[in-house]
């Protein structure tokens, strides 16, 4: 046989060995990720606020569930432990993971649009489903990072009325902004709050950004003087009904922090870098808040006219900037890390309670290694009866080759695209098992055809035409009984299960089966 008409001359069969090659590579450089139950975990302790239901308790078990497996950890386990503490255990990964995940594990989740004062959008308005991560754009060598949204259509009409004749006017957008909360500055932060901003720009500016006619945070600016501070003590003595907790700048008189702990108050010193927030330019010598991350202020865009004259939409976007300082590829990450921070956050939804996160802690695995064995000398044995299933009914020993191989490489695609972009977990396995059985349904059918049709006049890419369309459609079918499961908010645990019997649904019909298809009828042509 010349080259022409060699194995290795059909365009179906090369498209399996590039797919082959090229993940190998990947896997290499890479590497692969394995579940808990494989390679052990790390545990995060959760503990509530106050005691819980067992309602609540479920709802926060999914809430965290729905937000680390948005980030991007495909495998993490939440149980609840009596009616105040939660445990997160994820496989293991590097620390600044566990790090990120331990902070969206930590936010509350309520978000809050607020315009001159007003509330015009809140989280529980966001449909989930619509949450969507814009890939980080650069302008001028500025990283600018995006997260989109739509919101109900209640909530639409609302939007267009508390923004009506907001022209040009910040919207605040705020994550988790505090509640009960009083900032105490000293005011030797003013002066240096932003290039170009003056120290009265910059207070009249931070004060518009905090107002909220349901409960408004006071900014107390403290000069270095008895009559300030003594003002600033009267203050938090008549205020301490209503609010509970004071963020203070590091460099304030001790005296004062003193005293508002004898109040009762829940004193945190920040540092300068945490007390001081970014400003905005929006005209000519007039500056507006545009992020500051101890009220959780994620951006604060101005209204444009367009959507400020009574008319209703119903979609949105939370954006932002790299910091100006880190290098070119810093602020890439930084654009997408915040991003998917801020998405995973959103649409998992708000805690009903606050949570204290501990210090997590490494974990042995469930089943290790003999597990990972054992999983795989299952995949080999569903390989093994299978080939031998074939060989008894068609009696050609031939077939073997043909089935083991595209069997296993169908099999090495899927673990390799599961592995490099999610976990391979037991439920990815049990899915992989499966994918064994719909694998030889279709070696089945199309070996069928080329064989019942050899001594025919038709020809082999007509015999095969029949064969896929038979494949084809099974594979359709099982990816669409697979859809649900894939996009389910409340079965995260078998994800793993959907993903690997679709991929391995979908690589088959388009590189697996096609070669074997087409080794078969090159070796049994008329």
């Amino acid at each position: 046989m010349n080259f022409k008409n060699s194995y290795i001359a059909d365009r179906r069969i090369i498209v399996l060995v590039i797919v082959f090659l090229a993940l190998a590579m990947l896997d290499v450089h890479y590497g692969l990720h394995f579940g808990i139950e494989f390679i052990g975990g790390t545990q995060i302790p959760v503990t509530l606020e106050q005691s819980v239901n067992a309602t609540e308790m479920g709802s926060i078990i999914s809430t965290i569930q729905q937000r680390v497996s948005t980030f991007g950890l495909k495998q993490v386990t939440v149980e609840g432990v009596g009616s105040d503490e939660v445990y997160v255990t994820l496989p293991s990964v590097s620390s600044a993971e566990i790090n990120k995940t331990a902070s969206i594990i930590d936010s509350q989740g309520h978000f809050l649009g607020i315009v001159s004062g007003i509330q015009a959008v809140n989280g529980s308005s966001i449909l989930p489903g619509s949450i969507g991560i814009v890939p980080p754009t650069t302008i001028n060598n500025t990283v600018e990072w995006q997260v989109s949204f739509y919101i109900t259509q209640t909530a639409a009409t609302s939007f267009a009325k508390a923004v009506f004749g907001q022209a040009n006017k910040p919207l605040y957008m705020f994550l988790d902004r505090p509640s009960g909360t009083i900032i105490l500055l000293n005011s030797s932060m003013l002066g240096n709050a932003s290039a170009g901003v003056s120290a009265s720009e910059a207070e009249s500016a931070m004060k518009n950004a905090l107002a909220y006619n349901k409960q408004p945070i006071p900014l107390i600016v403290v000069y270095n003087n008895n009559a300030s501070i003594s003002a600033a003590e009267s203050y938090i003595n008549v205020s301490k009904k209503s609010y509970t907790q004071i963020f203070a700048s590091d460099n304030l008189p001790s005296s004062l922090i003193s005293y508002a702990k004898s109040l009762n108050y829940t004193v945190k010193l920040e540092s300068k870098a945490n007390m001081t927030p970014s400003f905005t330019e929006v005209s000519v010598g007039n500056f507006s808040l545009n992020t500051w991350p101890l009220v959780g202020l994620l951006s604060s865009p101005e209204l444009n006219p367009s959507i400020t004259n009574g008319s209703v939409g119903d979609s949105y976007e939370i954006s932002g900037a790299a910091p100006t300082t880190l290098a070119y590829a810093q602020k890439l990450n930084y654009a997408t890390n915040t991003s998917k921070t801020i998405a995973s956050i959103l649409t998992g939804g708000a805690l009903p309670v606050q949570v204290i996160v501990g210090t997590p802690t490494s974990i042995p695995p469930t089943l290790g290694k003999s597990s990972l064995d054992i999983s795989i000398i299952a995949l080999i044995t569903a390989i093994i009866l299978v080939s031998i299933f074939i060989v008894i009914r068609y009696r050609r020993v031939f077939l073997v080759g043909p089935i083991l191989i595209t069997t296993l490489l169908e099999l090495f695609i899927i673990i390799s695209v599961i592995g490099l972009v999610g976990t391979i977990d037991l439920s990815a396995f049990a899915g992989m098992i499966a994918v064994v059985g719909t694998g030889v349904d279709a070696q089945i059918i199309i070996t069928d055809e080329i064989l019942s049709r050899k001594n025919t006049s038709e020809s082999s890419k007509s015999i095969l035409g029949n064969a896929f369309y038979i494949v084809w459609a099974d594979a359709l079918l099982l990816i669409i009984a697979m859809l649900p499961l894939f996009f389910s908010t409340s079965l995260v645990e078998v994800i793993g299960f959907s993903e690997s019997t679709i991929i391995g649904a979908l690589m088959g019909v388009l590189v697996t089966r096609p070669a074997y298809g087409a080794i078969v009828s090159r070796h049994y042509a008329n």
